[in-house]
């Protein structure tokens, strides 16, 4: 019986077992069957809806979104929608929901609109005196305009900085937002407690130990009240000044140092402020050694010589490692490395506390320019950029002819900046070189009045091309040319003058001009005119370069020149000179000239020497030769200030059967031009009856004049005139006239102070000079003298 009934339970599990591995096979063949099942599809979008839009219409948001009706329905994409009508700027709020609709979804837009700004309002506005009007012009929500509360913090800011230039440091200023629900605008209120105006008392400096506290607030912007200052607190002034401060420590070679500040009330007047500024220099850096690894075309000593500021022993900064990093580049540049890398390295030194540099060189290949690219010229022809560039396609990158092509191109006076930029070229070895220009006004119609010591009372008008083209009708620019009209009507002159000068002529390196002119000198003794004078003229001109700095020209003039109204007490001398007379002259000149700009140079020499030939076989009424000459060299000083040292130099002969120069083409001293401090051609021999100016055969001047820019349009000057005229040419440096007679000869000198201002009409100069000795014809030595002049064109 127990044998049956086991046998019984055996069959029982068997069949059981069998039934669990069915079912287990089912189970895991399950996922088989659904994989080959087919997907349910996307749905579509059906319909789209927009609830909640008043003020903006329901095509415009549906235009914004990318969900369209008959597309399938994708979160991604609706996802993006959202983002995308949020930025419009129109809503508050934003919701997407999506309900069956035909077979597919309906996508409902859900949007609550901003409210429209309908007022701005001011409470409180006692010590701002401009227009309400003007101050909503500064705020960046505006009236018609969606409500936007983070803009509204921001106009509260302007509104805090408008009272912190006024001194009302304390002014507490919020807004008001009174909602129309119905209408769903909003009307805004500024409402401002102004409070009293605040000063600063003092400025207190602790923590600087290398450097005083006077140096230190020399420095910043802000400063204590005062007579002439208000002593306003301005924060986002007075965190320049702490970054101010922070680059000066750092240039100074504390690399570590943290600058903060304080501002606190005064105990016991409120309105006054005390800031504290509080300094933690931190240890002072020198660099140690300097090593130069990755150079192979250039040696070391070459590239170590280069460096000016991270030397061995000097005070360590960034500022002074980014300018030797340049300089290295410049090596290279210069050689047509214009690919190399410099990457710099710095570890402080743990024995000896310094900081080691690495300079860390990949050379790359030399580069050859394949073209050459000009932009930015809108006016300009391309030519005249391009024939001014020392660089040709072909050669090797070089940092020289670069610069001097800079030079050059500045030098024309059509651009306001110039600049260099490289493209691939599509080979390692291959770049094109990009000039990038601005150009400048090049046209101008001027006119203007004003008072000189050597015209007195002149007005003038004046038209003037420097880019003038004859060929580019209408507009007449961008070939190079330079085209002047000048007329000039004063008290005792008047001239009209035309000037055209073509510096290609044919496309040629040769410049050719012509000048026509008629100019009239009353008689006036205060300016050294004895006489009434009338030119009526004209010259040619053709020049052309030698080498990179070195020009020839030569110039033919033809004058008619009248001399009358002489002063009838005037010696027998100044009598001849008394009718009218021709002169032809014949004039070929050397120039030399290095400045780095011909406007405003700092550096460089300019050189000139020329010699007039007039009469002989040229014809004309006088017989005559006259060498000028002159040279000036400038010295870039601190702070772009200039020195300039200038001398000049002019000799002449009559020859033939000429007796002597005419009287208008000899040489004369003192003045606003030669030597200041003394009256206008009243240096060197004079009539010895009338006490006019007779000029001389001979002349030598020197000059020393500082300027020191104070803005870009204002320069201060200090000078130094020496020099005379003398009537022949042997008695140069005699303190004797013709006569034997002491005064007239001998160097005079002068010297001091001045302004240079530069205006649109042109430069104008006012400077006052000391004498230092006797002019002739006078017992004693006079008093300084004011002179003023102004030119065009700066």
């Amino acid at each position: 019986m127990q044998r049956r009934t086991f046998v019984f339970l055996l069959i029982i599990s068997l069949f059981s077992g069998l039934r669990f591995v069915s079912y287990a096979a089912d189970e895991t063949s399950a996922p088989a069957v659904t994989t080959t099942a087919k997907q349910e599809p996307q749905k579509l979008v059906t319909a789209v809806e927009v609830t909640g839009n008043k003020a903006i219409s329901t095509n415009v948001i549906i235009s914004k979104m990318k969900t369209r009706i008959g597309s399938p329905y994708q979160e991604t994409v609706i996802s993006d929608d959202l983002k995308r009508l949020y930025l419009l700027g129109y809503f508050s709020d934003i919701k997407i929901d999506t309900e069956n609709y035909k077979d597919g979804l309906k996508v409902v837009i859900k949007v609550v609109e901003r409210p429209i700004i309908s007022k701005i309002t001011f409470s409180g506005l006692y010590r701002l005196t401009m227009k309400d009007d003007k101050i909503k012009e500064k705020l960046k929500s505006k009236e018609s305009q969606y409500l936007d509360y983070p803009s509204l913090g921001d106009d509260v800011d302007t509104l805090k900085k408008m009272y912190e230039k006024l001194g009302f440091n304390q002014a507490n200023i919020e807004y008001k937002v009174d909602l129309d629900k119905v209408a769903n605008k909003a009307a805004v209120e500024f409402s401002v407690i102004e409070g009293k105006k605040v000063r600063i008392k003092d400025i207190n400096v602790t923590g600087n130990k290398s450097f005083t506290s006077a140096h230190i607030l020399k420095l910043l912007k802000t400063k204590s009240a005062w007579f002439f200052n208000p002593g306003v607190v301005k924060d986002d002034v007075l965190k320049e000044d702490m970054e101010r401060i922070k680059a000066f420590y750092q240039r100074n070679g504390f690399v570590d140092v943290a600058v903060n500040y304080q501002i606190v009330p005064d105990a016991k007047k409120a309105f006054f402020l005390h800031v504290n500024i509080i300094i933690n220099e931190g240890k002072k850096y020198l660099v140690g050694n300097v090593t130069i690894l990755g150079n192979k075309d250039i040696s070391e000593k070459a590239l170590l010589s280069s460096l000016k500021e991270c030397l061995p022993g000097q005070v360590f900064s960034q500022e002074a490692l980014k300018v030797d990093v340049s300089n290295v580049q410049g090596v290279y540049f210069d050689r047509g490395y214009i690919s190399v890398q410099i990457d710099d390295a710095t570890s402080v030194n743990a024995q000896s506390g310094r900081v080691d540099v690495t300079y860390n060189i990949t050379e790359n290949k030399v580069a050859y320019v394949n073209k050459i690219k000009v932009r930015g010229n809108i006016k300009t022809k391309d030519i005249v950029v391009r024939r001014e560039m020392r660089l040709k396609p072909g050669e090797k990158f070089d940092g020289d002819k670069l610069r001097r092509s800079k030079e050059r191109l500045t030098n024309l006076g059509f651009f306001e900046d110039v600049s260099y930029d490289t493209e691939d070229a599509g080979a390692e070895d291959k770049k094109n070189l990009v000039v990038e220009v601005k150009e400048s006004k090049t046209g101008a119609f001027s006119f203007g009045g004003g008072y000189s010591t050597v015209d007195s009372f002149v007005g003038f008008a004046e038209i003037e091309q420097k880019n003038f083209d004859w060929r580019n009708w209408p507009y007449f620019t961008g070939a190079g040319q330079d085209l002047k009209l000048r007329a000039s009507i004063g008290s005792i002159s008047n001239a009209f003058d035309l000037s055209f000068t073509e510096p290609w002529l044919f496309d040629y390196p040769v410049a050719f001009g012509f000048d026509v002119y008629k100019r009239e000198h009353k008689r006036d003794t205060d300016v050294g005119y004895g006489y009434d004078e009338n030119v009526l003229g004209g010259d040619l001109r053709l020049g052309r370069e030698l080498m990179e700095y070195l020009r020839t020209d030569l110039m033919y003039r033809l004058d008619q020149i009248r001399i009358s109204n002489i002063s009838t007490d005037a010696s027998s001398s100044l009598q001849d000179e008394e009718g009218k007379k021709v002169i032809s002259s014949l004039t070929p000149s050397l120039t030399f000239d290095n400045r780095d700009n011909v406007f405003d140079p700092h550096r460089g020499n300019y050189v000139n020497g020329s010699v007039e030939w007039a009469g002989g076989p040229l014809q004309g009424d006088k017989n005559f030769w006259k060498f000028f000459g002159q040279a000036s060299h400038f010295t870039p000083m601190p702070r772009n200030a200039a020195i300039e040292f200038r001398g000049r130099v002019g000799l002449g002969e009559p020859f033939g059967d000429s007796n002597s120069i005419p009287i208008y083409e000899r040489f004369f001293t003192g003045g606003a031009y030669t030597v200041r401090g003394y009256e206008e051609r009243k240096l060197g021999p004079i009539d010895p009856n009338s006490k006019d100016p007779l000029g001389g055969n001979a002349t030598l001047i020197g000059n020393i004049e500082y300027t020191y820019p104070l803005f870009t349009f204002l320069k201060v000057a200090a000078f130094y005139d020496v020099g005379n005229t003398w009537d022949k040419i042997a008695h140069i440096g005699s303190k004797k006239d013709a006569n034997g007679v002491n005064g007239t000869g001998g160097f005079k000198s002068g010297v001091g102070l001045g302004v240079r201002l530069k205006t649109p009409l042109g430069p104008i100069s006012l400077d006052y000079g000391f004498p230092m000795d006797k002019e002739p014809g006078e017992t004693s030595k006079k008093s300084g003298r004011f002179h003023f002049s102004a030119s065009h064109g700066f």
